[in-house]
């Protein structure tokens, strides 16, 4: 028997927190959910995730990257997902992916919002299997 994953979706925005949970639950994940980084360190003193999906803007402007580190020190195995909408918003380009972002980012993937059912299934299908 197969023992479901655990995911843990970090977003203030409430349509966007609902969109991607659904979207894991159907996928067939378990899904713990928070409003923002102080609720989200709050649920992992009692959920263990096996990935986490955080937005980056929530309380402050580097909430996301906050909680990164946060999860990261916690289980450091854990990857984690980075939301944003920074490019949209400001043209700025950045990715998890580049050499020197990897240092100080501490997110495995990060994917702009609003991130497709379809994208978002296959980046957590990727992560989990690695």
């Amino acid at each position: 028997m197969t023992t479901k994953k655990n995911i843990l979706v970090v977003d203030d925005d409430q349509d966007i927190l609902e969109q991607v949970a659904l979207t894991m639950k159907a996928a067939g994940y378990n899904v713990a959910t928070a409003r923002g980084q102080e609720d989200a360190e709050e649920i992992l003193l009692q959920f263990v995730p096996d990935l986490a999906i955080v937005d980056l803007m929530m309380e402050h402007m580097d909430s996301g990257f906050a909680l990164c580190h946060h999860i990261k020190k916690l289980y450091p195995e854990v990857p984690v997902i980075l939301l944003t909408a920074v490019s949209a918003a400001t043209g700025l380009d950045f990715s998890a992916r580049q050499e020197d972002a990897s240092s100080w980012m501490r997110a495995d993937i990060l994917l702009d919002k609003p991130a497709r059912p379809e994208q978002l299934r296959a980046e957590v299908k990727r992560l989990l299997r690695a």
